[in-house]
């Protein structure tokens, strides 16, 4: 299989053809997906004992498999959270593929690891954390928050020992009731409890809020305060400085949760939301959301990484040269042993582009998002459900039902406009735009809005 030979080479200038074609779409065709019914009906079975060769399973996924998916990169692909990596770092993301690099360690991967901390400390230091913080890549938010929730867990049962404090009920974390579905697995896996705080009507979580639910839970069973910095649904930014001194003063851990928007942090017109941030003992942000990368990566950062390196490390024979060697091995600071290294293309786009370019990108989302809702408020048939603070507008359309939404969503997306799917708040239908792509433009936005009339 690993032969290198007539076959191997014409194999590797299709598939190299093929990323040529892919990347020189514009846009890309948004495509759709398909049943598994039709899928098997033009695929047929596609693994078997003697193998379809290459060229015929590229030609496969080139004509069949691929037009069976949704393009997250398509500038109307405005559901759940898009993707809009540069081709910079996706042409990369192929060299990494191409490399074989393991990540998890600095004696095999010391020239990645480099390049990938240089990217947390560049995070780090636009939150407002020291010199000292550092962290690792991670496949997305929801292992990130894991990891640094059960890092918290660990360093409170370590304060309560030391303070000679023999704690026997269940610990528990606060969060908001809009918080992401991520940290609600977090306290099912850990097997703790999510103390859930009610935020205000616009869906921000208020210092005064934490200090109801803190006050009233057993004492010394609190061991995380999470905020929000951009929730999912809304894009909504928590009071990060007032639950931050909350937390700080009652010695728990303070947590961030910005994987889809602590990235609106680098616009300096919409840096002031985020005020407060540096309080944070550690913070995820996707870069795969919302800092132009490919699929899948997480920025996980800690304050002080010592902390998550007591909790993480795996022990072993074999690894005793890795955890004895004193170097700075990522595996320690996450759950995971075995890791890619995800967090280089992300570094090539930066080091390609520079910072300004995110900067400017990332402003230009928040204000076509604030665009988009000027354009709502100026249609009759269209109301906002919430004022927008970071890129996502929600909005309804007056007497519409689930339906009439599904409807007209699969109407867009058959005729290659957008991808805009049906949403919810307090059980009542609506939908979003969730703007990362700097392609998407106000044209296509009031275009969109104009098919519900």
């Amino acid at each position: 299989m690993h032969e290198i030979n007539d076959e191997t080479r014409a194999l590797r200038e299709a598939i190299f053809e093929y990323v040529r074609v892919r990347t020189n779409y514009n846009p890309v065709p948004l495509d759709s997906s398909q049943s598994e019914a039709e899928l098997l009906s033009q695929a047929g079975q596609t693994i078997t004992e003697q193998g379809l060769g290459g060229n015929t399973a590229l030609k496969l996924f080139e004509e069949v498999l691929a037009p069976a998916t949704i393009s997250t990169d398509h500038p109307g692909f405005l559901s759940f959270i898009p993707n809009a990596a540069t081709e910079a770092s996706r042409l990369f993301d192929v060299i990494v593929s191409a490399s074989s690099i393991y990540g998890g360690s600095w004696m095999e991967g010391s020239g990645a690891v480099f390049a990938e901390n240089q990217v947390l400390s560049w995070l780090a230091k636009e939150v407002g954390l020291p010199e000292t913080a550092g962290g690792v890549f991670v496949q997305g938010g929801t292992v990130g928050n894991l990891s640094a929730l059960v890092t918290a867990r660990d360093a409170h049962r370590e304060m309560l020992s030391k303070a000679g404090i023999d704690f026997t009920g269940r610990l528990a974390f606060i969060a908001s009731k809009e918080a992401h579905s991520s940290l609600k697995s977090a306290a099912k896996v850990m097997d703790v409890d999510i103390l859930l705080a009610k935020p205000e009507e616009n869906g921000k979580l208020l210092a005064t809020s934490v200090k109801e639910v803190l006050t009233a839970a057993e004492p010394n069973s609190v061991f995380a305060i999470v905020a929000t910095g951009g929730t999912t649904n809304f894009g909504i930014v928590d009071d990060l400085r007032g639950i931050g001194e909350v937390a700080k003063a009652n010695k728990i851990w303070y947590h961030v949760d910005g994987a889809y928007g602590l990235a609106g942090i680098l616009s300096p017109k919409y840096r002031h939301l985020f005020d407060g941030s540096e309080l944070a003992d550690s913070f995820i942000v996707d870069p795969h959301k919302w800092l132009f990368a490919p699929f899948d990566a997480c920025a996980l950062v800690y304050r002080n990484p010592s902390m998550a390196k007591a909790s993480h490390t795996q022990h072993g024979e074999y690894l005793e040269t890795l955890t004895e060697s004193g170097l700075w091995n990522p595996a320690d600071y996450s759950f995971g042993l075995t890791r890619r290294t995800r967090g280089l293309p992300l570094w090539f786009s930066l080091a390609t582009h520079g910072i300004q370019k995110y900067r400017e990108a990332v402003e230009k989302n928040i204000d076509l998002a604030h665009q988009a809702a000027d354009l709502i408020r100026g249609l009759d048939y269209l109301e906002l459900v919430r004022e927008p603070e970071l890129s996502v507008v929600v909005f309804e359309r007056k007497g519409w039902g689930l339906a009439d939404y599904d409807s007209w969503s699969e109407k867009l997306l058959k005729d290659e406009i957008g991808f805009v799917v049906s949403s919810s708040h307090q059980g009542k239908p609506n939908t979003r735009f969730a703007i990362v792509n700097p392609l998407t433009s106000i044209e296509l936005l009031s275009k969109i809005l104009e098919s519900m009339n």
